[in-house]
């Protein structure tokens, strides 16, 4: 699990493509510090398991489905990524739950700068969208930010200066894809609705008690 509090700014070195799956090889500090073979790091909000660790980054697998799923088979050599390692329980939760799974993708439509802060509009599929609320949390190549805006196409975030000096949010530009991961209690909670749709539910009458035992 991660907060969505991005540690630092990492840049890929090297990329071993094969037919379907590709391993990466980042170059960091922070964030190797008491990090092991193991461990997780979300690369631009997903998750991925460190696989080898040198001194100056460390290499992580990366499967089809991510691929597919995530704006990582876009990276190229010197591609700059938001880095974050893994919550631990004496941390503070600064951003909110964050899986590492992504969603899908979305894609920058817009920058629109006011006052100290950049409004950062991104348009996704209706299926993502239903799942981000207004004032709720999403997290944006694994930055953790607040929706202050939604509609059936776009939604907004706004992004203060501290995170535009620690993340890549800003350097991107407009087209560029960015990888979404809605709140969690949203997808749970059409789960369970789903699978109340699909139980039959009898009427509670007198026979309904009798026969489970309350009368």
């Amino acid at each position: 699990m991660f907060t969505g509090i991005v540690e630092e700014i990492g840049k890929v070195q090297s990329i071993d493509s094969g037919n379907i799956s590709s391993s990466l090889y980042i170059e960091c500090s922070k964030v190797l510090e008491e990090t092991k073979i193991g461990d997780s790091i979300a690369v631009n909000g997903v998750c991925l398991t460190v696989v080898k660790i040198l001194e100056n980054g460390f290499k992580a697998d990366v499967m089809p489905e991510t691929l597919k799923r995530s704006n990582l088979g876009n990276l190229s050599i010197d591609s700059e990524v938001n880095l974050e390692r893994a919550l631990t329980f004496n941390s503070r939760l600064g951003g909110h739950i964050v899986s590492g799974h992504i969603d899908g993708v979305g894609k920058i439509i817009s920058f629109e700068r006011e006052g100290n802060a950049v409004w950062i509009s991104i348009s996704a599929d209706f299926n993502l969208l239903k799942y981000i609320i207004f004032k709720g949390s999403i997290t944006v190549d694994g930055v953790s930010l607040t929706v202050a805006y939604i509609d059936n196409e776009i939604f907004k975030v706004s992004v203060i200066p501290h995170t535009e000096e620690e993340t890549i949010l800003l350097k991107k530009g407009i087209g560029s894809f960015v990888n979404l991961e809605c709140d969690l209690i949203a997808k749970y909670v059409e789960k369970l609705l789903d699978i109340n749709k699909k139980t039959e539910i009898k009427d509670i009458d007198k026979n309904f008690l009798l026969e489970n035992g309350f009368l």
